[in-house]
This record gives structure tokens, sequence and C-alpha cells, in this order.
């Protein structure tokens, strides 16, 4: 029995620093008060002329440098976006000719912020079945083509980014060895309402009322999305570590969806994790949807957070609504 093990990381976030002062403008607020109800101070937007797939690249790249690998190893690409260059053909298409990856199966996943370990979960089934031994998943977002400036409740929260992981199977060596350990997914599409892009697809196509009615930008009920969001993976995370029998202490690192740095600290303060096992990256980056996971995970391992042998837990929630967690040993 194969292991999925991690083996590289790597991140691409555009050059544009986007701060505070300039989200804040067109809504009438102080840049301390998105602060205080954030955690964000900056996040990062693409300019003209920068897709979903470029980003997606720019961290492909990265991981398969820190893997030590070449493209030409990686047997299957997985992309988790809801923000695709277009319609179709995937993003992750775009990203396998980007990389030079000829030949091997490349597919999209939409899950929201909980893509990356939706992608993960399909890369862990792919190896364990064999149809694959080197897998290269990403997330990738451009979240800026999809605000409304005057929107208080999103115009703040969002930035542009991707992350990225090679993973490989590995001979299983039990408990205490290195690799995932398991991924566990869950969704609840009765509330679906509370995040989305009302119209563009095949229920709202485009037309000159929907873009007159701004029902191309992302619209959500923050309020019930924080209390959803905050029970949910305390919920999940508890029964990933009931379930593999590991006590919270005994977890090195707690990486999460970098969703708002509110939910972040509600989140470790009702687990009991110390400020030092929380992964934090929503002061620069803001929330960059399913890319938020792996470029916080890339920035804990390159920081030095992560080290061989660390437990590792994982935990995502978007829109859907989707959640995840995961727990690997690195």
């Amino acid at each position: 029995m194969k292991r999925l093990r991690i083996i590289g990381t790597g991140s691409c976030l555009p050059d544009r620093v986007v701060a505070n002062c300039e989200v804040a403008g067109p809504l009438g607020i102080s840049t301390e008060q998105i602060e205080r109800l954030t955690g964000i101070r900056e996040r990062r937007w693409v300019v003209d002329g920068q897709a979903t797939s470029d980003l997606a690249i720019g961290a492909g790249r990265q991981a398969l440098e820190a893997a030590g690998c070449e493209a030409s190893s990686v047997d299957a690409i997985i992309l988790s976006t809801t923000s695709p260059d277009m319609a179709f053909p995937s993003t992750a298409c775009f990203v396998q000719r980007g990389l030079g990856c000829r030949g091997v199966g490349a597919f999209d996943v939409s899950a929201s912020c909980s893509g990356f370990l939706y992608g993960l979960s399909m890369a862990d089934a792919m190896v364990r079945s064999g149809q694959a031994t080197t897998c290269l998943v990403v997330a990738a977002e451009v979240k800026s083509r999809f605000l409304d400036p005057a929107d208080e409740a999103t115009a703040v929260l969002f930035g542009d980014g991707a992350g990225a992981v090679v993973v490989r199977g590995e001979d299983d060596q039990g408990s205490n060895g290195r690799g995932l350990l398991g991924v566990r997914l869950h969704a609840d599409g009765s509330k679906h309402d509370l995040i989305r892009v009302p119209a563009g697809g095949s229920r709202r196509p485009a037309s000159a009322e929907t873009v007159a009615n701004h029902e191309h930008v992302l619209r959500m009920q923050g309020a019930s999305l924080f209390r959803i969001a905050v029970r949910r993976v305390e919920q999940v995370v508890q029964e990933i570590l009931k379930e593999f029998g590991v006590r919270i202490e005994e977890v090195g690192q707690v990486v999460l969806h970098q969703a708002n740095g509110r939910i972040l600290s509600r989140v470790a303060e009702r687990l009991g994790v110390p400020p030092e096992r929380l992964t934090s990256v929503i002061a620069r980056y803001g929330n960059t949807s399913s890319a938020s996971l792996p470029i916080a995970l890339d920035a804990a391992v390159r920081g030095g957070t992560i080290t061989a042998g660390d437990l590792v837990l994982l935990g995502s929630f978007g829109g859907g609504l989707t959640w995840a967690t995961g727990l690997m040993r690195w």
C-alpha cells in the first residue's frame, strides 16, 4: 500500500501590493477598522494581462524545484480554482502546457476554499489505486476580478495567489511513517447561497441585465459564514484527531484556510492551539480562497516552522458549503 507524501511546496503571489488604504477609500472606512475586523494589512492583486494559470504555473514550477523533480515526472495535474482562465477548457490544461507536462491527465476541481484538500484527496486516491505515482496539486485564484469595490463584506478580504505541492506515493511505513494519514471531505449544499457569484453560469447566463445588476461579483453573508466556519472547523478537527488517536498537543503545526484573522484566532482558541503552532499569512496576503492553505503551508515549510517528523493538521472551509481536514506526518 502506498502513502502520499508531499515532497515539494511552492507559491506564487502577484507583485502588486494592495494596502488597506486602497480598498478603504470607496467604502468610507478606516484602514485600522479593516485590520481589526479581518487581520489583513495588505493583499496581492494581479495586473492587466495576468490570469489564474500564470500564478498556477509559477507555484507549480517552484514546487517542482523544491521537490527536485522534472516536469516530465508528473503523472497528473489537479488544479483547484473558482476563478478559472475561462469556462473551458480547464485551467489545469493551461498549466500542463505551461509546465511542459505533455500527455498527462489534467483537470480542475471546484470546491471553493476547500478545493486544495479536495484535490489532495483525489491525488491520494490516484496514487493508492495505482493510476499515478507523482502528482502536482495546485490551488490558484484571481479573486480581485470578481470584487465589488463598494461591497464591504468582500472588497477588503480577498487577494490573488497560488500555492502548489508535489506529492509522491511511497511505501506505507505505518503510523509513524511520513506522509498523509488521511483527508476527510464534507459539504452542505443547502447553504450554497451564503457565498456565491450569482450570474455567469447556465442558470443565469451573462446578459446586459446581469451586468447592470452587478451579478458577476462575489456576494457573501459574512456573519452567518463566520459562525458556521468556526463551529464546523472545530468539529471536524476534533473528529480527525480522535480518528487517528492524536492529541492537539502532539500537532507540530496547524495550517488552516486563511479566511479571516478573527476566524483563525477563534478556532485556535477553541482548540487550544498557541499562536506559535498556528500558521498565519492573512496579514500579508488576505483571503486567497483555495490557494490560501497551500500558500500558508509553503510559508511554514520555507520558514522552518514545519520540519521532518512533525504532525501537521490541515483544515479549510468555504462556499458550497464545503469543509475539509487533513492530517499528515511531515
